[in-house]
Parts: C-alpha cells; sequence; structure tokens
C-alpha cells in the first residue's frame, strides 16, 4: 500500500515539475506530460536504478479515466441541434480535411510494408486535429473571435465524430477482428454500432433524464452523479469491446443539453484536467524511447506529407466559409497540431496481436505528436511571420517570371 502511495505520489509530482516547464516556455503541456512519462517510467529511471513508475493496473485505470472525461468534455460542446444547423459547411469542410489526410496516413503505412489494419491505425493518427491543443491556443491568441475560428471548431467537430465511428471499427479490428474471423468481426461490428445507436437514441430523448440527474444544488453529489454516469456507461462499452472513449463522447452530448453544461465545465474541469495529465503520463510511461531512432524516418516522411497535407485541407475548408486567402491559411495553420486523439489510438494500437501494432505504432504515435503538437503550436503563434514570409516567396515568383 505505502509503495504504491509513493509511486502515484511520484506521478502528480513529475506532472507538477512537467507542467510548470510548459508554462515557463509557453508550450502545450501535452508533449512534455508524455514526454515526462518516458523519463519517470522502466525504460528511463529504471534502466538508472532509480525509483520508477511502474505501467501498473492502478495507473492504467487513471489512464482510462483521463481518457473518458476527455471525450466527454468534447462530447459537451456539441448537440445535435447545434450539428444539423451548420451541417453543410461542417459537411463539406471535414470531407475535404478526410478525404486528404486520412487516406495519406494510410498510403504511408503501406508503403512501410504494414498490413491494412496497422495501416489504417495510422491514417488515423495523422487524419484527427488536437481538439484539447487547438482551442486553448485559439483562446490565448485571441483566435476565437476571429472568422478563421467557425472553419477550424466545424472541422474538429466534423473529425470528432468522424472519429467515433473509426474508433467503433478499429477497436473491433483490433481487439476482435484478428482471432474471429469474418463473423466474428461483424458480430463485433453490430454489437458496437447496436451499443452506440443505443446511445444516440438516448442522447436524442433523454434530455429529461440528463437534467434529473443533475438537479442537485450540492457540489460533491454533482460531480459524483456525473462520474456515476458516464464512467460506467464507458465501462460497459469497453467490455463489449466499444471505444471508452467514443461511449463518453455520445454522454457528453446528452449531457450537454441538460440545461447545466456551463455547471459542469465550471466543476468538473479540475477533475478533467488532473485524470487527463494522468494519461498522457501514462502513454510516456509505456513508450520505450529505445524504439525511437527506429522509427526516425517514418516520423519525419510522417511529418514533411501530413503538415502542408493538413495546411492545404485546412485552406481549402477556409474557402468553403468564403473566407478570404490569408485568414483561410490560418485554418490550415490552426489544424496542424496533433494530440489526445492519435494518442488514444496509440493506445488502443498496443492492445494489438502484432510487434508493428504493440510497439513500433505507439512509439511512432508519441514521436508524431511531440513534434506536431510543437510544430502546430509555434505555426499558430507566428501565424503573421509564416504569411509574410509566404507573400514574400509569392512576389519574387511573380517577379522572376
Amino acid at each position: 500500500m505505502a509503495a504504491g502511495l509513493l509511486e502515484l505520489g511520484q506521478v502528480f509530482a513529475v506532472l507538477a515539475i512537467a507542467g510548470a516547464a510548459a508554462l515557463r516556455i509557453g508550450l502545450s503541456v501535452i508533449p512534455l506530460y508524455v514526454v515526462s512519462g518516458m523519463l519517470a517510467g522502466p525504460f528511463v529511471a529504471g534502466r538508472f536504478g532509480v525509483p520508477y513508475v511502474s505501467n501498473g493496473e492502478l495507473l492504467t485505470v487513471l489512464a482510462e479515466v483521463g481518457i473518458v472525461l476527455l471525450l466527454f468534455f468534447l462530447g459537451l460542446e456539441f448537440s445535435l441541434d447545434r450539428l444539423l444547423a451548420a451541417r453543410s459547411r461542417i459537411t463539406r469542410a471535414g470531407v475535404i480535411d478526410a478525404a486528404i489526410n486520412l487516406p495519406l496516413g494510410i498510403a504511408i503505412g503501406l508503403a512501410l510494408g504494414w498490413s491494412v489494419v496497422e495501416a489504417l491505425l495510422l491514417g488515423g493518427i495523422v487524419y484527427i486535429s488536437s481538439s484539447a491543443i487547438i482551442t486553448k491556443t485559439l483562446i490565448d491568441l485571441g483566435w476565437i473571435a476571429n472568422d478563421e475560428a467557425d472553419p477550424i471548431l466545424g472541422t474538429l467537430v466534423f473529425e470528432d465524430l468522424l472519429i467515433a465511428v473509426y474508433l467503433a471499427v478499429v477497436t473491433s479490428l483490433v481487439l476482435g477482428g484478428a482471432d474471429a474471423g469474418v463473423s466474428g468481426l461483424g458480430r463485433s461490428l453490430a454489437i458496437a454500432f447496436g451499443f452506440l445507436g443505443a446511445l444516440l437514441l438516448a442522447v436524442q430523448y433523454g434530455t429529461e433524464f440528463f437534467s434529473r440527474v443533475l438537479d442537485v444544488s450540492d457540489t460533491e453529489s454533482f460531480v459524483l452523479r456525473i462520474l456515476g454516469v458516464v464512467v460506467p456507461i464507458a465501462g460497459v462499452a469497453l467490455a463489449l469491446g466499444v471505444s471508452e472513449a467514443v461511449a463518453a463522447f455520445f454522454v457528453g452530448m446528452g449531457f450537454s443539453t441538460s440545461g447545466h453544461r456551463e455547471r459542469i465545465e465550471r466543476q468538473l474541469t479540475p477533475v478533467r484536467d488532473v485524470f487527463a495529465a494522468v494519461f498522457f503520463f501514462w502513454i510516456g510511461v509505456g513508450t520505450d524511447p529505445r524504439l525511437l531512432p527506429g522509427i526516425a524516418l517514418p516520423l519525419a516522411a510522417a511529418v514533411l506529407l501530413t503538415t502542408p497535407a493538413k495546411l492545404l485541407s485546412g485552406y481549402l475548408g477556409g474557402r468553403v466559409y468564403d473566407l478570404s486567402e490569408h485568414r483561410s491559411f490560418r485554418v490550415g495553420l490552426g489544424l496542424v497540431p496533433r494530440g489526445e486523439f492519435s494518442l488514444v489510438i496509440a493506445a488502443l494500437a498496443a492492445g494489438g496481436s502484432t510487434t508493428v501494432m504493440r510497439e513500433t505504432i505507439p512509439a511512432l504515435a508519441v514521436g508524431y505528436v511531440l513534434v506536431m503538437s510543437v510544430v502546430g503550436t509555434l505555426l499558430m503563434q507566428r501565424a503573421d511571420r509564416v504569411e509574410g514570409l509566404l507573400d514574400r516567396v509569392r512576389s519574387d515568383t511573380g517577379a522572376s517570371t
């Protein structure tokens, strides 16, 4: 018991230091949380004979709660009515984004000689932008009130909805499809979509239920009632072979119609942030940095190919919203960061049956998120300089012709 408490104390102490470092250098906390997990885990600290954090059941459960709360909060931002009202532009921008970036990631995986399922996992990792990093940066930079915020957020909405279906499919493929054959895979998918369909019905028609659950003035009871709904439902989903993250997303959509959304965000945000930090830390603990040199070339290829691809899809999405060239370019810059969803997919891959799934993809995902979260944040912070540089390049090109 004492050893477990000491280890948990070590987790929070390391996370506190990483968070302070992120604030000082002005970067997202996500990459530093992951790196701190790598340094404090068995592959670095353990090799040097100092006390380290093991990838045990306690840390894994806390990390699962982090995944659940991250996706629950994303679901809070959406309602079916809101999605339907802006469905045309969201769909057009989102389809462009998916059509450019998801197949590119799959193609990179296939070019590496991976199986279709492994390539599909890589496709999701490089496709999905980081809602957490992007939203925070939009607020910090003041972009949230600008014209480019609408296409950025609209594209994120589409990505979140598409990734819900994607996760349901790849969860069945990774956890059930390899050994069960076509009939077993079909059964797994039927269970997954049946469960998610039931959740959607609950979201659509359960407003009164969600409102009644939260009809309490006491803060402690309020928070416990939320956790008493979302965590068990996520657990049932995981037991059925469905992504717990997707289930939590739908539950969040249900609570968004309860009339208590602002109170939920105010009361539960500190809880979410603590468990989310543990999730990112857990990803680092399970990553052997000795594997990173072996994925240097695929990582470089992924970064060099997917960064301009996301810039292009974001630019085209901005044009769908009738924005100027400069505003549309900022949409592309705003969609570059990758983060929590890519790591959720990596965590799913780690439960697979092949070496590529268990070792290569998680290591590649960690390296990719570290690079893209830093690059994306810096591009957004220095958007004026980047735009000025492009204008000079275009003017020089025009003058030479």
